[in-house]
């Protein structure tokens, strides 16, 4: 899979991670949204009976975007590593709050439902997999 030349339009800077390098700490606050250029990426959340890997990212991969949409602190829900040694874009957040300023409040409300059911599945996610140990 490679980057969709649209995406990458929206790609501000470019940063790269060694391995096992953090590039989100689950926890932090942060506002950045992040797209894989190259190489893969684990993102992973702490439960009480330790790390559950939730996902794997891979080149195309965004990331990061929960916080754009949620009101508040802008609080890292989970961790993403680097695996191997990764090249990320940070997408210019400025110009995606803008861009979604204009939607429509429909647009928003739904954008809004399709970020909670995301955070919802993610969270029911880490929960099967404690459950499978």
């Amino acid at each position: 899979m490679s980057v969709d030349p649209f995406l990458y339009s929206y790609v501000a800077s470019e940063e790269t991670y060694p391995d096992k390098g953090v590039i989100i700490e689950e926890g932090s606050k942060g506002f950045w949204v992040y797209v894989i250029l190259e190489g893969q990426a684990k993102v992973t959340q702490k439960a009480p009976k330790g790390l559950v890997i939730v996902d794997t990212l891979r080149e195309g991969d965004v990331f990061g975007e929960l916080v754009m949409f949620e009101k508040g602190e802008g609080i890292r829900s989970a961790s993403v590593t680097a695996s191997g040694q990764v090249r990320v874009g940070i997408l210019d957040t400025e110009r995606l709050s803008s861009e979604y300023d204009v939607l429509s409040p429909q647009l928003k409300e739904l954008i809004s439902a399709l970020i909670s059911r995301l955070k919802d599945m993610t969270r029911r996610a880490s929960a099967l997999s404690l459950q499978k140990r």
